[in-house]
């Protein structure tokens, strides 16, 4: 399977959607919509989306009880969303709850560790476990949980495709495109390396909203992922 772009929108309002995405090229079919997104413009930051036809990814990182996580979960289907986030540090409880509210009607990929932190921001919430170790560990909780895939940064896409094989969707954000700034993010590649590493998805946001040619950069991306 090829790996596809997923597009970030990081923009305040549901307003701003439209201008997007008749900016990039018509083949861009996946787009995130976020938190800060989905809390200025609730469910109508899907609607535009998925009435062009196109393929919704709510990054909303899901972590609470079982029961309000499946109710989530249920709501989300129900707007025509196709893949949707939930923290892995959850536990096996929630993470289960989320796979069973599911039915098949969408796909639910689990955060590890956020790509904004390292070892030393772990090691002041009190985990004690290597990064590389508590990553792997919460990957395979989350397959084993019956979830689809992972969000994993680039750092750790290749041993989670070696770990657990071709079936699991690995979705990877921290994609800054050769010679751009890293921003926030503390673990990132270039999209040819995410792809070559087992990636399903990469996630790119300011180095396509910010630049110049919004199209041109999505172009850029799409060449380097072999589109």
């Amino acid at each position: 399977m090829p790996t596809e772009l997923i597009v970030a929108l990081d923009v305040p309002d549901a307003r701003h959607i439209p201008e997007v995405v008749k900016s990039l090229p018509a083949r861009v079919a996946y787009y995130k919509v976020g938190l800060e997104l989905f809390t200025a413009a609730g469910p109508e930051a899907l609607t535009y989306l998925k009435d062009s036809g196109k393929q919704i990814f709510l990054d909303l990182k899901l972590h609470d009880i079982p029961r309000t996580v499946a109710r989530a979960v249920e709501s989300a289907a129900s707007y025509g969303v196709q893949l949707l986030t939930v923290h892995a540090c959850g536990g096996s409880a929630m993470l289960t709850a989320a796979a069973e509210a599911a039915r098949g009607r969408l796909d639910i990929v689990a955060v590890t560790v956020l790509t904004s932190l390292d070892q030393q921001d772990l090691t002041s919430i009190g985990v004690t476990r290597e990064l590389r170790s508590h990553i792997l560990a919460l990957g395979q909780l989350a397959i084993d949980s019956g979830l689809q895939g992972l969000v994993c940064s680039p750092l750790e896409t290749r041993s989670f495709r070696e770990m657990l094989g071709p079936a699991p969707i690995l979705v990877t954000p921290g994609i800054r495109p050769a010679g751009a700034e890293a921003g926030d993010q503390k673990r990132i590649a270039t999209p040819a390396m995410a792809a070559a590493d087992g990636s399903s998805y990469i996630v790119v946001g300011r180095p396509i909203l910010e630049a110049p040619n919004p199209g041109q950069a999505a172009e850029q991306i799409l060449a380097a992922l072999g589109q």
